[in-house]
């Protein structure tokens, strides 16, 4: 009797007052939590930044509207902390600044005295080509080299990883003007500097995707040598595919997931890295407006570029989730 009421207990359905939650619905909002206090923390340790530098804030906008670094009054400042509510306290300053970012209002630039949000639009387009024709590079010189050179004999694999570990170790700086010097200057095959049709891309783009294609390389080069090794390759090797067609169609598949995993912390890394490149190659993008907002001490603006680019972290390491189950499907029960 006893057993017969258990069975009868741990199959009848759940209370109607109680939810039941997939653990893949599960998986999703500890994600999206995870992600809302990453973006949290980086809005706050921006927000901290602004408070912790030396001196007064209201000062220090009125000497960068005019170019004048003096002592001000206090009739002088009155407007200025009026305006951006710098005479509240900190707590209030605070909560004013994470409910505009929860309205999308990253703040009012000190020196263009106009939302930064617009500042920023004006400018992301180019900084997203760029990172999107970079990740389609680094994915396409990873994949040639790794399919080219792994589970060869020791020598080819051998100079496989080494170009990887030299590559991934490249300071785009360096790399960018040897590539500037050679193709530019020496070859006159791309612009110098200001390019911004297709021509213009390129070789800022390899300057970020060679050092990042190395980098994947070595995470999914020793993948790829373990999956070539697997039964399954064996029983396609005994139907008579070929060398080429079992690396691209099995191996390939199995051997990404790595890579996958690092082109969502890619994506941000490349947005980081557009400062030195679009800097050094003179072109648009949120690089160049970062590096005047430091110069001129311009806080909202470096402050919505810093959460921008956390935003990006975000957003882009969930996409990387979701193509984890359409790369592998064994991932949407796990």
């Amino acid at each position: 009797m006893t057993h017969t009421l258990s069975s009868r207990t741990a199959d009848a359905p759940p209370a109607r007052g109680r939810l039941a939650v997939s653990p893949r619905a599960r998986a999703v909002i500890e994600k999206l939590i995870g992600a809302v206090i990453v973006l949290w923390g980086a809005a706050t340790a921006a927000f901290l930044a602004q408070i912790a530098l030396p001196g007064d804030r209201a000062t220090t906008i009125l000497n960068v509207r005019s170019g004048q670094t003096q002592l001000r009054t206090p009739e002088e400042l009155a407007p200025i902390n009026a305006e951006y509510g710098l005479q509240n306290p900190i707590l209030v300053q605070y909560l004013d600044y994470v409910g505009g970012l929860l309205r999308g209002d990253l703040g009012i630039s000190y020196q263009q005295h106009r939302p930064v949000w617009g500042i920023i639009s004006e400018q992301v387009g180019a900084t997203l080509t760029l990172t999107a024709v970079t990740l389609v590079l680094a994915w396409g010189i990873m994949v040639f080299w790794v399919t080219l050179t792994a589970g060869r004999g020791p020598k080819i694999r051998a100079l496989g990883s080494g170009v990887d570990t030299v590559t991934a170790g490249l300071p785009p700086y360096w790399l960018g003007i040897l590539l500037l010097l050679v193709f530019a200057l020496g070859l006159g095959w791309f612009p110098v500097i200001g390019g911004t049709g297709a021509n213009g891309i390129v070789l800022p783009a390899l300057t970020l995707a060679i050092p990042l294609a190395g980098f994947m390389g070595q995470a999914t080069r020793t993948e790829f040598e373990r999956s070539l090794t697997a039964p399954f390759i064996v029983t396609a090797r005994m139907r008579g595919m070929s060398d080429l067609g079992i690396r691209l169609r099995h191996v390939l598949r199995h051997a990404v997931l790595p890579a996958v995993t690092l082109s969502g912390w890619a994506i941000g890394a490349t947005i980081s890295g557009a400062v030195i490149v679009e800097s050094l190659f003179t072109r648009p993008g949120i690089g160049s407006v970062l590096i005047t907002a430091v110069d001129s001490q311009d806080l909202p603006v470096v402050t919505g570029v810093v959460v921008l680019v956390a935003a990006t972290y975000v957003i882009a390491n969930l996409l990387v989730d979701l193509a984890y189950t359409v790369i592998d499907p064994r991932m949407k029960n796990s």
